[in-house]
């Protein structure tokens, strides 16, 4: 039994786990709330998550995320448990998915975006507001508020939480002998000594505001002169680089690139088979994201949709994608039953003096055309 705490051994607790010094394991487990919460589930059937809504479903589920970012069993006992089999297309950015829903006719019923870009799903209407009584796996109370917020707006609910991460980037150290810690070394590494080794995402947020890190500025910056920097920087490196792709483990993995501009999940995938695989977030700073669950207009399987989504909601599940996939989750519930070795991996939960300076995407980089013209520049260059 765990014994009472103090009340200012309390606080000191909450602020040490605020500050990113311990982990939510260690607070939930001296405070003793874990414990309380475990109990209190088991007392009260209303707390423990529901099972997902399965009754009178139909037809096929159309998923579109992103590269290497769902555990295919899960799918596989959906479509056991449903008889709804589940048809995945993956894209690798948010302007292509945007471009692809604009243009119609997509027959997506689930959707992967990321926090900055659902206002301008909403504004556009391009997106479905959510019934949450369809979502009861959904509890806000055990989301991290740091990674809520931008999928409701005007109080209305239109995506829910996947997960969070960083992007920087991942070296092979097998191949490359020094030790970079910032964007600035990439760039130059990539002009230098990585030539024809180096891959960078083909999306504009990622690429372009981590070409504006080199030089100090904003991930967000819309300014046309330090985006004439950063375009100028695009197109000194783009000779030396040897793809432009968000698919870039198989290079990594079979030794054609040896450093490339990486997510959280990617990284701790390649880490975990091929451990001189390592990740780095610059010191500049760069990008923390929250990419959730969202039903586009017009959706043709809105049950399934909604099926789906409670689904792999459910802590139990929602554990083995983060298992699967190496994405942190925003849900308490779901860290509870994740793998120690995971929770304290600082790939997935890096220092807190990393995380200070990474910035979440803005919402005005998605639909700023002089950033689509620089990478459509750069990409042709």
């Amino acid at each position: 039994m765990t014994d009472t705490i103090s009340t200012k051994t309390f606080l000191e607790e909450l602020r040490r786990y605020q500050k990113g010094s311990v982990s939510r394991r260690h607070f939930l487990g001296v405070t003793g709330l874990g414990l309380a919460t475990a109990v209190m589930a088991g007392a009260v059937p209303g707390l423990k998550p529901r099972r997902a809504l399965a009754q009178n479903l139909s037809g096929t589920l159309n998923f579109t995320t992103w590269p290497n970012y769902f555990a295919q069993a899960n799918f596989d006992e959906f479509t056991k448990k449903t008889g709804v089999p589940i048809n995945v297309a993956v894209f690798g950015s948010n302007e292509e998915m945007l471009a692809k829903l604009q243009a119609g006719g997509t027959g997506w019923d689930v959707f992967v975006p990321t926090n900055y870009t659902i206002s301008t799903y909403k504004d556009l209407g391009l997106i479905e507001p959510l019934d949450l009584k369809r979502l009861p796996n959904y509890d806000l109370s055990t989301q991290d508020p740091r990674f809520v917020s931008e999928g409701t707006i005007d109080g209305v609910v239109y995506a829910v939480p996947k997960d969070w991460g960083t992007t920087g980037y991942v070296i092979n150290t097998k191949n490359v002998k020094s030790n970079p810690t910032t964007w600035k070394e990439f760039w130059d590494l990539t002009k230098g000594e990585l030539t024809g080794r180096t891959m960078v995402h083909d999306y504009q947020l990622t690429t372009i505001g981590n070409a504006l890190k080199y030089f100090g500025y904003s991930f967000n910056s819309n300014d046309e002169k330090e985006l004439a920097d950063a375009e100028k920087l695009l197109l000194e490196v783009k000779p030396h680089l040897f793809a432009i792709n968000s698919d870039y483990q198989p290079s990594m993995r079979n030794g054609d690139a040896w450093m490339s501009v990486c997510w959280t999940g990617d990284a701790v995938q390649l880490n975990r088979d091929i451990p001189e695989m390592q990740y780095v977030l610059g010191r500049e700073g760069g990008e923390i994201w929250t990419d959730y669950y969202a039903i586009p207009k017009g959706a043709q399987n809105p049950d399934a949709a909604y099926a789906f989504i409670d689904y792999i909601l459910t802590p139990e599940v929602n554990a083995r994608e983060v298992e699967a996939h190496g994405y942190p989750s925003t849900d308490s519930r779901t860290n509870a039953l994740v793998p120690k070795a995971m929770l304290e991996n600082p790939i997935l939960y890096p220092a807190q003096d990393l995380l200070s300076n990474l910035e979440f995407g803005a919402a005005a980089t998605l639909t700023n055309p002089l950033r689509a013209e620089i990478m459509a520049r750069f990409k042709a260059a």
